[in-house]
């Protein structure tokens, strides 16, 4: 496996990651309601760690995201 293949798999990689957090993002503030209606059903929790939940989660996604795929795909495109 060369260098470009996997210049090319981090790079795709980070952009459908990238697709997946915009889509959460975009469900969890349009369908916030419906969401949490259907996550009540199974947990009984307040609306307000619900929030911090989703929130800690899109969080720690978007730092994996830099940390895993855009970091190492910047410096093979810069360095190598």
């Amino acid at each position: 496996m060369n260098l470009e293949v996997v210049r090319a798999f981090l790079g795709w990689s980070a952009v459908l990651n990238i697709l997946f957090l915009s889509l959460w993002f975009l469900a969890f503030t349009l369908a916030h309601d419906w969401i949490f209606s259907l996550h009540r059903r199974w947990f009984r929790i307040p609306r307000e760690t619900f929030d911090a939940i989703h929130y800690a989660g899109m969080a720690w996604y978007k730092v994996a995201l830099w940390l895993f795929f855009l970091i190492p795909y910047i410096v093979l495109r810069l360095c190598v």
